[in-house]
């Protein structure tokens, strides 16, 4: 069974893929399925959260990018700034993970959640989608977290 051990920048060749839930992408060691239905192991230093387009690497060089799986998420659209800060405080305020775009916010699907959302007079949208939540003030700063700059 292929592992991946290292986080790394994305070689010209990348191989395989994997398309993961946010949940999973969250761990540092996982049994996962590859698209083309190999099965494969990722262990890395713990802490180490996976995002959509990293890119991993086998102990003898074979390249593995990361995909973010369709699942489903409430997704609450902002008609301007305020609303969208509004949003997002109170959400926010119970600790979820939550993305946020350009007019619009989404989080996992909660159905508690969905009704605070409606409570605040705005609408929720249930559909299936990437989900790829801010990292937090505290995310780590090292190496790996500036692979992500190109995605956020």
């Amino acid at each position: 069974m292929l592992e991946f051990t290292v986080v790394e920048p994305a070689g010209a060749n990348v191989q395989l893929a994997a398309t993961l839930a946010y949940a999973e992408r969250q761990k540092s060691r996982l049994k996962i399925v590859l698209d083309s239905g190999e099965e494969a192991g990722i262990v890395l230093a713990h802490g180490t959260k996976l995002r959509a387009g990293d890119v991993l690497a086998s102990p003898d060089g074979v390249q593995l990018r990361i995909a973010a799986a369709l699942e489903p998420v409430s997704t609450v659209a902002a008609s301007d700034a305020r609303d969208l800060a509004r949003i997002c405080y109170h959400l926010g305020n119970r600790h979820v993970a939550l993305q946020i775009g350009t007019g619009w916010a989404r989080y996992e699907r909660d159905h508690v959640l969905d009704a605070m959302v409606a409570g605040l007079g705005f609408s929720v949208i249930h559909e299936q989608a990437a989900f790829e939540p801010e990292q937090g003030a505290y995310a780590q700063h090292d190496a790996h977290a500036s692979v992500h700059h190109a995605h956020d």
